[in-house]
């Protein structure tokens, strides 16, 4: 049995939970009404432009997981690759095997330049790449439509930014959304999109001595 003692301070610890709990409560409810008020002003919908920049890792991940959940949805989309090469990759396997009716998946890179030591070869991929690009977006019944690694073709002068800057704001559909990825992209770019995401480098196993891995990176 309790003595009085015991009894008092059990007491004050269950008054003390209670009132934070009626604090945590009232002021989730004042939080719930100020975000429902905001929330009533969001009512437009629109093609977004979206770029993923920066060092860290998960600029094309990030991607990908907006074009499967575009799949999820039955909504069309495409992937285009300005860079990567041949090699295989989980998204592009899974994609190819399972959804190519929902998404077309054109791999147009042929590797990072110091891979392929040929600015011209690069340049004509690069090229090609974009011609492919600006087919699908043109294509209303994509809805997203992602450029894997195009701010490094841009970077290098590969494709000209204003060329890109330019159909973005003149034929891409009102509805369809474009995802750029890649290291370093264009201020002017930056500034079009609609959403902009930075991926910071605070740690990353390669440093240690750590391959890219599957499922990881691939």
């Amino acid at each position: 049995m309790m003595n009085d003692e015991t009894q008092r301070s059990s007491n004050t610890v269950k008054s003390a939970t209670d009132n934070d709990v009626e604090r945590h409560n009232s002021k989730m409810a004042k939080k719930k009404v100020a975000r429902d008020k905001i929330m009533a002003t969001k009512t437009d919908e629109k093609g977004l432009i979206i770029v993923h920049t920066g060092k860290g890792k998960g600029k094309s991940s990030a991607a990908f997981g907006m074009i499967f959940r575009c799949i999820a949805h039955d909504m069309k989309c495409a992937v285009v690759q300005f860079i990567k090469g041949g090699m295989d990759t989980g998204e592009r396997n899974l994609i190819s095997a399972n959804f190519p009716e929902l998404c077309e998946f054109h791999t147009m890179g042929e590797g990072f330049t110091w891979e392929t030591q040929d600015k011209e070869r690069d340049i004509a991929a690069a090229s090609a790449a974009w011609q492919k690009a600006k087919d699908l977006i043109r294509d209303e019944s994509n809805r997203m439509v992602l450029l894997d690694e195009v701010n490094i073709a841009l970077r290098y002068g590969y494709i000209p930014l204003a060329e890109v800057l330019s159909f973005l704001a003149e034929e891409k559909p009102a509805m369809t959304h474009v995802v750029l990825t890649g290291r370093n992209a264009a201020d002017e770019l930056m500034e079009m999109a609609d959403l902009v995401t930075e991926m910071s480098l605070i740690k990353h196993p390669f440093r240690s001595g750590i391959k890219a891995q599957i499922g990881v990176e691939f």
